[in-house]
């Protein structure tokens, strides 16, 4: 069967995997954790991932376990910072309900709909697959490689290609969202005043306070954020769940205080905690925008600020404004 009506060379049934293995991840249950539903346990991964992950850094800090990492010392969380870690708290509480009262009544579509099979979505995505090959490397290259690991590539497509770039694809769509959306709410003064503000209370990032928000930026920054990436990434409920932990884990790692050349997402993003301290500092406010994943609309739009370009800035700001 063709899934086109650009006529092949061949037949794409010669590219059906048969029989058709199956990743780690992948389970023929109704649900990944017995007795959970997957709404639920996209719903609840990344709210525990959050909380999981801000308790290891305060674990840290508390007992002084990296010392030679932290961007400041802990006496100034206490100093610079407005809000108690009690308020901050309960306002992180307050925008994890938010979220998943949202999350459920968006999410709760899915438990009736029915996916299709591996096969049907293997057989879905042939003739897309060997016309693409086609087109990337011409008849005389693509046609042996077809013949000879056609059904492998298939499977590799279905299995691993396509989610890993619907996953990249989603996190360049939040990070779009949040960096036009955390840019007007810096040029916006009535924005600023009214809502990010309140972010902006904690001068000196800590893990805890990485959701620290007006609720009404909460749920347009955060929570549309996250809903808007998984529809325009086409992502299932299962992609959605690793999806919102990993978003949930990066956001309090960028908020953590602290440089660690071992962190994977410090090691693989350049939007590190690091990058965005500068942004929370006043000589960097106008700056670093970018978040949760990538630099490249502030480095494309001329917001992009260095260390050593903030240092320099800041020595010419009074003591008074810093």
């Amino acid at each position: 069967m063709n899934n086109s009506t650009t006529p092949l060379l061949f037949d794409v049934e010669e590219l059906l995997p048969r029989p058709i293995a199956t990743p780690f991840y992948y389970t023929t249950h109704e649900s990944v954790v017995p007795g959970l539903s997957d709404v639920w346990l996209s719903l609840l991964t990344p709210v525990i991932a959050y909380w999981l992950y801000s308790l290891l850094f305060h674990f840290v800090d508390t007992y002084d376990l990296y010392p030679q990492g932290r961007i400041h010392e802990s006496a100034e969380v206490v100093k610079r910072n407005r809000p108690s870690q009690g308020v901050v708290i309960r306002a992180v509480i307050l925008e994890h309900v938010i979220q998943t009262a949202v999350g459920y009544a968006f999410m709760s579509r899915e438990e009736q709909e029915v996916r299709p099979s591996p096969a049907e979505g293997m057989q879905a995505i042939t003739g897309s697959v060997a016309r693409a090959m086609l087109f990337a490397l011409g008849e005389s290259r693509a046609m042996p490689l077809l013949k000879a690991y056609g059904p492998q590539i298939v499977q590799w497509t279905y299995w691993w290609g396509i989610p890993i770039s619907q996953f990249i694809f989603g996190m360049f769509v939040m990070d779009t969202w949040q960096y036009m959306l955390h840019r007007a709410m810096h040029t916006n003064k009535f924005l600023y005043r009214h809502l990010h503000a309140v972010h902006h209370s904690i001068y000196v990032p800590y893990a805890f306070g990485a959701l620290y928000n007006h609720p009404l930026e909460a749920f347009l920054l955060d929570t549309c954020g996250g809903v808007l990436s998984q529809l325009a990434a086409g992502m299932t409920t299962r992609q959605a769940t690793l999806f919102y932990a990993i978003s949930s884990m990066k956001t309090v790692d960028d908020h953590c205080g602290y440089n660690i050349p071992f962190d994977p997402f410090q090691m693989f993003f350049y939007n590190t905690a690091d990058y965005h301290d500068i942004h929370h500092q006043h000589a960097g406010i106008k700056y670093n925008f970018s978040q949760p994943f990538f630099i490249h609309w502030d480095t494309l739009l001329g917001t992009a600020m260095t260390r050593e370009q903030f240092e320099g800035r800041k020595k010419a700001l009074p003591e008074k404004e810093l």
